[in-house]
């Protein structure tokens, strides 16, 4: 793909909610003529991106740290207390932020992009809730809310998400696969219809993975209320769940990290690359745990031997 620079005619295509096909007698060179009709209003001033930055780093560096402590303790139990619940980006806190943030990110997009940043911080919603459980010493009821609080704010990130990338990859393709007309700056001519979303770039906020991770939270709060009896059988689904989710994440990150456009790419490469720091703490994470499992294993059998 030739992606081409960031500049005020590429926003106007990148922050358009109606694109308006017009009638064309030329039906061998321009079968399909299209025009903006409708845009997003103009940005925020460049302050509200730098708080966003700021919020995400924050959010960004406690999840790591208190992965790389989880790393280290020797508990089995990715459960965490009250202060760092607050803290994470899945939290009760920063999640409602990250979603008024999705909502209000068509404006948003000076310093710090969310039509490009947005996706990059899904996934690490995505990875604080598989990681850290709302477990500790909560009663059941007020586990459950918790839980289903999470997978609401994430079901409606994934959808504010959409609504935010959706116009841009549409505005990318119609920049990218089509001609410009001249009869306005929006005008284009194009070989193909235009589609909701483009052609070029297939990644959708409401994707198998946000499935996948709301299923595996679901299966968390079946584990904690059930009896022992279905307790044993969603936790190897739950198990699975949260598996498939890990893979779905890396394969959405490495889609990601291969359709970066020229615009903020330095940017993008860092986030992503972020993200793919994450994952890589919880491979040598689960590693480090089996690794204990045999150990303790091999001295059970040589105790009873």
């Amino acid at each position: 793909m030739n992606w081409l620079p960031l500049d005020n005619t590429h926003l106007t295509f990148f922050k358009c909610t109606r694109w308006q096909l017009e009638e064309t007698l030329d039906k061998f060179t321009c079968p399909y003529h299209y025009y903006c009709d409708t845009v997003y209003p103009g940005n925020y001033p460049p302050t509200v991106d730098l708080l966003v930055l700021v919020f995400t780093v924050a959010t960004y560096v406690s999840t790591l740290l208190f992965m790389l402590a989880d790393v280290s303790s020797s508990r089995g139990k990715n459960c965490f207390d009250q202060p760092k619940r607050f803290l994470l980006p899945s939290g009760p806190v920063s999640l409602p932020i990250f979603l008024f943030v999705l909502t209000k990110g068509h404006r948003i997009n000076t310093l710090f992009p969310l039509f490009l940043m947005g996706p990059a911080i899904l996934h690490l919603v995505y990875i604080s809730a598989l990681t850290f459980d709302n477990n500790g010493g909560d009663k059941d009821i007020k586990y459950v809310f918790f839980e289903a609080s999470t997978m609401s704010g994430i079901l409606h990130a994934s959808l504010n998400l959409d609504a935010l990338i959706l116009p841009y990859y549409t505005g990318l393709d119609a920049l990218i696969g089509s001609n410009f007309s001249g009869e306005c700056p929006s005008c284009v001519c194009r070989k193909e219809p235009l589609v909701v979303g483009g052609r070029l770039v297939s990644y959708r906020g409401w994707s198998g993975t946000t499935f996948v991770v709301v299923c595996a939270l679901c299966t968390r709060i079946v584990c904690r209320v059930s009896g022992e009896k279905v307790k044993r059988r969603a936790a190897v689904l739950r198990w699975v769940l949260e598996g498939l989710g890990w893979v779905f994440i890396t394969w959405d990150c490495v889609y990601l990290s291969g359709n970066l456009g020229l615009e903020r790419r330095e940017v993008q490469g860092v986030a992503y690359g972020c993200v793919f720091g994450l994952v890589f703490v919880h491979v040598v994470k689960v590693v480090r745990r089996w690794q204990l499992m045999c150990y303790v294993g091999n001295d059970y059998e040589l105790d009873n031997a």
